[in-house]
């Protein structure tokens, strides 16, 4: 199989799934036993938090692992909106990932009140809009750096500023920029993830702040700050930190796979362009083709892509990103993405054309 659908995962790396199985089979206490093993276990869990830690640029103590990116947006965001002592008002956007989207739901049947912003056609928020949109009583904004679907890079640092203005905590989803691309000024939360750069599945974390003292989500458990309940993966932890260290994004050869996808598009193809993107991730609408028969066809022809973010597979109303941007349902059901890796090659493209071409 070709396998263009990075964005939704990444296959590990050799040296992230050497690094999981030696702790698997050597160092497999549980880090918070008291014994030389559960010793050596917690050991390596800081090591590796304090390389989560250096790639996001804060302290190792703001560092909490979890199980995926979908629970740090969820610890996240219901652990700042409920630490805020400003009110009830949450600001983000109508592309985010499901799981902000879930976490937002779940505030809002607490009595929270959610304003959700569209996306102008440049792919990003206009920071205006955000501004006129806030209240006194806002207690959070929680925006996602990268869109998974279009590959659309918001203006973090200017909604950082704003947010800082006005005092208001600031949550970040990281989990598709992570590693590849950054912001300048430091933000409340972060939520990353390790499967989108070659780690393990089933493995993530989340910065908060630890100057804010936020609640527990369920109050009594013991590990991570109190702030997570169960043993920590202590393989799929190191394994995420290694994968952390061997990750390197080449921007310009993603950027020459993407002008090669789309200057040999067929006419009936149009990619969906954003002011400032991630060039690896390629949104595309097939003129009266829809996105999921694209995929099947693909798929018969040996070429692994997505309808968009994988965790909105099931849903009806085709991809968030380019409805909140202002295009029709009909645009939305014939869009599919197309996401280069690392192994990526041109003649895996032209396969990808020639396959297009016959659709």
């Amino acid at each position: 199989m070709i396998y263009m659908d990075y964005a939704a995962t990444s296959p590990m790396s050799a040296s992230a799934l050497k690094a999981y199985c030696e702790v698997a089979e050597r160092y497999y206490g549980n880090s918070a036993s008291l014994h030389d093993l559960g010793g050596q276990a917690h050991y390596f869990v800081e090591q590796a938090r304090a390389i989560v830690a250096t790639a996001l640029n804060v302290k190792s103590d703001g560092i909490i692992f979890t199980g995926s990116g979908t629970e740090g947006n969820l610890l996240a965001i219901v652990s700042l909106a409920l630490a805020s002592k400003k009110g009830k008002h949450i600001i983000s956007s109508q592309a985010e990932h499901t799981s902000v989207h879930a976490a937002l739901n779940t505030l809002e049947k607490m009595g929270f009140v959610v304003t959700k912003l569209p996306l102008q056609r440049s792919g990003s928020i206009h920071v205006e809009q955000l501004r006129e949109v806030l209240r006194d009583d806002t207690a959070l904004i929680t925006i996602q750096h990268v869109n998974s679907e279009i590959g659309a890079i918001q203006p973090i640092d200017e909604i950082t500023a704003l947010a800082k203005e006005s005092d208001i905590y600031f949550h970040v989803d990281c989990v598709q920029s992570f590693c590849k691309v950054t912001f300048a000024q430091q933000v409340d939360a972060m939520t990353v993830s390790a499967h989108k750069i070659a780690g393990p599945k089933g493995c993530g974390a989340v910065y908060i702040n630890p100057k804010i003292c936020v609640p527990a989500l369920t109050p009594g458990v013991t590990h991570e700050r109190g702030l997570r309940g169960g043993t920590l993966d202590t393989p799929a932890i190191v394994a995420f930190a290694t994968a952390i260290e061997d990750f390197h994004y080449k921007l310009q050869d993603y950027e020459a796979l993407r002008l090669y996808l789309q200057e040999n598009l067929p006419t009936t193809c149009r990619m969906i362009e954003c002011g400032e993107q991630l060039p690896n991730i390629c949104g595309i609408v097939m003129d009266k083709v829809e996105g999921q028969y694209v995929l099947l066809r693909l798929n018969e022809a040996g070429i692994c892509i997505s309808t968009g973010s994988a965790c909105d597979i099931h849903s009806e109303s085709g991809t968030k990103a380019i409805l909140s941007m202002g295009y029709t349902m009909e645009e939305a059901r014939q869009f599919f993405r197309i996401s280069f890796g690392p192994k990526t090659t041109f003649k895996e493209i032209d396969q990808l054309l020639a396959a297009l071409t016959n659709i």
